[in-house]
């Protein structure tokens, strides 16, 4: 039963959700640039950078480790 609903769970987050990792990632950069403009009295625009910044780091790290895996199946 229990190896039925690990699957059924798999199929239903893999139809919105192709990469774990990304999403993982993209909320925790959201989350950490969320708590630093708001408590850390960081400034809204260098906020937004690390933002920006963040998200083109978790891109290509993403990038890189679908390429990984491509090349190791080949």
């Amino acid at each position: 039963m229990m190896n039925i609903l690990k699957v059924v769970f798999k199929e239903f987050f893999g139809m919105f959700i192709d990469d774990g990792a990304l999403a993982l990632l993209a909320l925790l950069l959201i989350a950490a640039v969320g708590v630093l403009v708001k408590f850390a009295n960081v400034d809204a625009l260098l906020g937004a950078a690390l933002l920006f910044v963040g998200c083109l780091m978790v891109l290509a790290e993403s990038v890189a480790r679908a390429a990984r895996k491509k090349f190791q199946r080949k």
